[in-house]
């Protein structure tokens, strides 16, 4: 099980399953909300992820047509992102948890938007735009 909270701590969540391996995000939106050069995301089902505390905390904005981003509306902590299209998955933000213990890396996405001011110096496969589903599926 993992534990998760925002900045402020008014939001506080429980994932009860497996995540799907972390994911390095380096599209534009995710370097906008999250004010660096990427965003580190791991998927869950969404029947293993359950509020705590501060659900009426949460925002969510779309920032994209079936894009949802989630946040606490006291201290602006990313928290997760859906999409209309895949309802029983949520892309959580890593640095949410209390712990990661046992996720593992795999992977640069949207690196064609990837920003000059940060270079890649992993081994990590990388990918100009979307990955195939199965880089992002949780455990």
């Amino acid at each position: 099980m993992f534990t998760g909270r925002c900045l402020c701590e008014g939001v506080r969540f429980e994932i009860t399953g497996k995540l799907g391996p972390a994911i390095y995000c380096h599209c534009s939106m995710c370097q906008r909300a999250s004010g660096s050069s990427f965003a580190t995301n791991a998927s869950v089902r969404k029947e293993n992820f359950h509020i705590l505390d501060g659900g009426e905390l949460i925002k969510e904005y779309e920032s994209s047509p079936g894009s949802r981003r989630a946040f606490c509306s006291n201290c602006g902590s990313p928290l997760y992102k859906t999409f209309a299209d895949i309802p029983s998955i949520r892309r959580v933000r890593l640095g949410t948890l209390d712990n990661a213990e046992g996720v593992k890396s795999v992977a640069h996405i949207w690196t064609g938007s990837k920003s000059d001011w940060f270079e890649i110096t992993d081994d990590l496969v990388q990918f100009e735009e979307e990955p195939p589903d199965s880089y992002c599926a949780p455990g």
